[in-house]
């Protein structure tokens, strides 16, 4: 199950991931999940929170980085360096 829970995450998009992160987390901090979901609940938002790291790297990654001239004037764009 829990490898069809991990393939489930790998295809939630961004916004998905983190609302679900979110209510994870709430439901978290109110307490009022018995011990064993509770842990079933953070594993899963485990799972989602890479999700979320890794489709931010991914969009790093696309993004250019505007480069200017000696005056502050845009040349062009080159590759960010995301490192």
């Amino acid at each position: 199950m829990a490898e069809n829970t991990q393939a489930d995450v790998k295809k939630l998009s961004f916004e998905r991931a983190i609302e679900e992160l979110e209510s994870i987390v709430k439901r978290l901090e109110d307490g009022k999940v018995p011990l064993e979901e509770s842990v079933a609940i953070y594993e899963r938002g485990e799972q989602l929170k890479r999700r979320c790291e890794e489709l931010l790297r991914q969009a790093e990654a696309r993004v250019d980085k505007i480069t200017t001239d000696a005056s502050g004037q845009p040349t062009g764009t080159e590759p960010l360096d995301v490192q």
